[in-house]
Protein backbone atom coordinates (compact mmCIF):
# COMPACT_ATOMS: atom_id res chain seq x y z
CA UNK A 1 0.00 0.00 0.00
CA UNK A 2 1.35 3.43 -0.91
CA UNK A 3 1.57 5.75 2.05
CA UNK A 4 1.30 8.98 0.06
CA UNK A 5 -0.97 10.53 -2.56
CA UNK A 6 1.35 11.90 -5.25
CA UNK A 7 1.26 14.26 -8.18
CA UNK A 8 4.02 15.68 -10.35
CA UNK A 9 3.42 19.23 -11.53
CA UNK A 10 5.59 19.33 -14.65
CA UNK A 11 7.67 22.34 -15.61
CA UNK A 12 6.40 24.43 -12.71
CA UNK A 13 8.10 26.83 -10.34
CA UNK A 14 8.28 25.73 -6.72
CA UNK A 15 6.64 28.82 -5.20
CA UNK A 16 3.81 28.68 -7.75
CA UNK A 17 3.08 25.06 -6.82
CA UNK A 18 3.25 26.00 -3.14
CA UNK A 19 0.57 28.68 -3.68
CA UNK A 20 -1.60 26.30 -5.73
CA UNK A 21 -1.24 23.60 -3.06
CA UNK A 22 -2.28 25.93 -0.25
CA UNK A 23 -5.30 27.11 -2.27
CA UNK A 24 -6.37 23.54 -3.08
CA UNK A 25 -6.06 22.50 0.57
CA UNK A 26 -8.05 25.54 1.70
CA UNK A 27 -10.79 24.70 -0.79
CA UNK A 28 -11.12 21.28 0.86
CA UNK A 29 -11.30 22.66 4.40
CA UNK A 30 -7.64 22.36 5.42
CA UNK A 31 -5.49 25.00 7.04
CA UNK A 32 -1.73 24.97 7.40
CA UNK A 33 -0.70 24.59 11.06
CA UNK A 34 3.02 24.09 10.53
CA UNK A 35 5.56 24.70 7.82
CA UNK A 36 9.12 23.43 7.60
CA UNK A 37 11.54 24.64 4.94
CA UNK A 38 13.76 21.55 4.90
CA UNK A 39 16.19 23.03 2.36
CA UNK A 40 16.84 26.10 4.56
CA UNK A 41 17.09 23.97 7.70
CA UNK A 42 19.64 21.60 6.16
CA UNK A 43 21.70 24.56 4.94
CA UNK A 44 21.62 26.22 8.36
CA UNK A 45 22.20 23.11 10.49
CA UNK A 46 24.45 21.01 8.25
CA UNK A 47 25.70 23.49 5.64
CA UNK A 48 24.47 21.20 2.85
CA UNK A 49 22.67 22.16 -0.33
CA UNK A 50 19.60 20.31 -1.53
CA UNK A 51 16.69 20.94 -3.89
CA UNK A 52 13.68 22.84 -2.57
CA UNK A 53 11.74 20.72 -0.07
CA UNK A 54 8.90 21.99 2.12
CA UNK A 55 6.64 20.20 4.59
CA UNK A 56 3.17 21.65 5.19
CA UNK A 57 1.26 20.40 8.22
CA UNK A 58 -2.34 20.48 6.97
CA UNK A 59 -5.34 20.14 9.25
CA UNK A 60 -9.06 19.93 8.59
CA UNK A 61 -10.41 21.05 11.98
CA UNK A 62 -13.77 19.31 11.60
CA UNK A 63 -12.18 15.98 10.72
CA UNK A 64 -9.44 16.34 13.37
CA UNK A 65 -12.05 17.03 16.05
CA UNK A 66 -14.00 13.96 14.98
CA UNK A 67 -10.88 11.77 14.98
CA UNK A 68 -9.74 13.00 18.40
CA UNK A 69 -13.22 12.34 19.78
CA UNK A 70 -12.98 8.74 18.56
CA UNK A 71 -9.36 8.13 19.50
CA UNK A 72 -7.85 10.81 21.81
CA UNK A 73 -4.21 9.80 21.21
CA UNK A 74 -4.55 10.11 17.42
CA UNK A 75 -3.18 13.64 17.79
CA UNK A 76 0.27 12.05 17.87
CA UNK A 77 -0.29 11.34 14.16
CA UNK A 78 -1.65 14.77 13.23
CA UNK A 79 -1.52 17.02 11.26
CA UNK A 80 -1.59 15.51 7.79
CA UNK A 81 1.76 16.30 6.21
CA UNK A 82 1.96 17.43 2.61
CA UNK A 83 5.40 17.73 1.05
CA UNK A 84 6.50 19.73 -1.94
CA UNK A 85 9.84 18.82 -3.42
CA UNK A 86 11.73 20.01 -6.41
CA UNK A 87 12.46 17.10 -8.74
CA UNK A 88 13.76 16.80 -12.26
CA UNK A 89 11.01 18.05 -14.54
CA UNK A 90 8.93 19.92 -11.96
CA UNK A 91 7.62 19.80 -8.42
CA UNK A 92 6.24 16.68 -6.78
CA UNK A 93 3.44 17.07 -4.24
CA UNK A 94 2.91 14.17 -1.83
CA UNK A 95 0.24 14.07 0.86
CA UNK A 96 0.13 11.44 3.57
CA UNK A 97 -2.52 8.79 3.02
CA UNK A 98 -4.38 8.85 6.35
CA UNK A 99 -5.75 5.35 5.77
CA UNK A 100 -2.21 3.99 5.52
CA UNK A 101 -1.01 5.93 8.55
CA UNK A 102 -3.95 4.79 10.69
CA UNK A 103 -3.31 1.09 10.05
CA UNK A 104 -1.47 0.92 13.38
CA UNK A 105 -4.66 1.82 15.27
CA UNK A 106 -7.25 -0.92 15.70
CA UNK A 107 -10.38 1.23 15.48
CA UNK A 108 -12.78 0.81 12.55
CA UNK A 109 -14.64 4.04 13.35
CA UNK A 110 -11.35 5.95 13.08
CA UNK A 111 -10.53 4.17 9.82
CA UNK A 112 -13.79 5.47 8.35
CA UNK A 113 -12.81 9.05 9.25
CA UNK A 114 -9.35 8.46 7.76
CA UNK A 115 -11.04 7.39 4.52
CA UNK A 116 -12.97 10.66 4.39
CA UNK A 117 -9.80 12.66 5.00
CA UNK A 118 -7.98 10.67 2.30
CA UNK A 119 -10.74 11.53 -0.18
CA UNK A 120 -10.41 15.23 0.65
CA UNK A 121 -6.62 15.17 0.36
CA UNK A 122 -6.81 13.25 -2.92
CA UNK A 123 -9.19 15.85 -4.35
CA UNK A 124 -6.93 18.65 -3.16
CA UNK A 125 -3.85 17.07 -4.77
CA UNK A 126 -5.76 16.50 -8.01
CA UNK A 127 -6.85 20.17 -8.02
CA UNK A 128 -3.30 21.56 -7.86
Amino acid sequence: MDYTINRLIADAEFDAVDARTRAALTDKGFGILTEIDVKATMKKKLDVEMPAYRILGACNPKMAHEAIGIEPRVGAMLPCNVILREVEGGVEVSAIDPVASMQAIDNTELHAVAGQVRDLLKKAVEAI
